[in-house]
């Protein structure tokens, strides 16, 4: 990421905003080719046989589907739900997160399909990348989770509000849907997050002044200590001192009136 913060004196609002545009715009432009790339491997699929390059849930030859599987589609109905969320969600992290999304990529391919291929009924075939959407899903969630900067909490709830859902599909719901790719690109998008959730810089926080005066008042730390040790008074500033001019007043204490009872007096009682 090329932010700077806003009271580093390279600071460039213009400069900045023209950087944040073009980094959201290549993000969109590599989601965008991704899934052009998607459509031209559908229109390709009636022209050969696709089974052998789709999941093969434990079949050693199904193994070749982990890397190609993610390529086919089953209907248009299929490729264009995926197309949507990738567009959505590889956006979203490719703008916030530019080397982390990158570098989770492989990973978030390969678990989705060890997924498919580990916990799949023999005899079944997958196919499709909604397993790459949960991956990067999850990827968003973990990285906002254990980054915790302003941009990474945003950008985690932009993901949960528009695809909050996929917390569910994980696990079997539907007949025909290919819940173990789910689970295995939502495992791999937590692994990625914990594994990449400093290949991306964190934005300087903003120091307040009252932060900065409470440094300058404070005494130095010496690292060479073994124990700390409280300082001598004199090391400890004086926030505020009394002047001496100022008088002291004796405040004169009320007697007390002779009808108010002792504490332990009796009352009288009057017949």
């Amino acid at each position: 990421m090329d932010a700077h913060h806003p009271d580093d004196p390279r600071f460039d609002a213009t400069a900045q905003g023209q950087a944040d545009r073009r980094r959201l715009l290549r993000a969109f432009n590599l989601s965008l080719g991704f899934i052009l790339l998607l459509v031209l491997a559908y229109s390709a699929q009636g022209s050969f046989d696709w089974r052998p390059f789709a999941i093969a849930p434990h079949a050693a030859e199904g193994l070749v589907g982990i890397l190609t599987a993610p390529l086919l589609h089953g209907s248009i109905e299929h490729i264009a739900s995926n197309a949507i969320a990738l567009l959505m969600l590889g956006t979203l992290a490719g703008s916030v997160y530019p080397k982390a999304t990158v570098r989770a990529l492989p990973v978030l391919w390969i678990g989705s399909g060890l997924g498919a291929w580990w916990l799949g009924d023999v005899g079944t075939r997958h196919l499709g990348a909604s397993g790459l959407g949960h991956g990067l899903m999850f990827l968003v969630i973990g990285l906002g989770v254990l980054r915790r900067d302003r941009a990474a909490i945003a950008t985690g709830f932009i993901a949960f509000l528009f695809y909050g859902g996929m917390l569910l599909t994980v696990l079997p719901r539907e007949p025909g849907v290919s819940w173990q790719a789910h689970l295995g690109g939502a495992v791999a998008g937590l692994i990625a997050a914990w594994w990449f959730r400093r290949s991306d810089p964190l934005l300087p926080r903003k120091r307040y002044s009252w932060e900065l005066e409470e440094e300058q008042a404070a005494p130095a730390f010496d690292d060479e200590a073994d124990t700390l040790e409280p300082p001598s008074p004199r090391e400890v500033p004086v926030l505020w001192d009394r002047p001496a001019a100022t008088p002291g007043v004796v405040l004169p204490f009320p007697t007390r009136p002779a009808s108010i009872l002792e504490p332990d007096d009796k009352p009288q009682r009057l017949d």
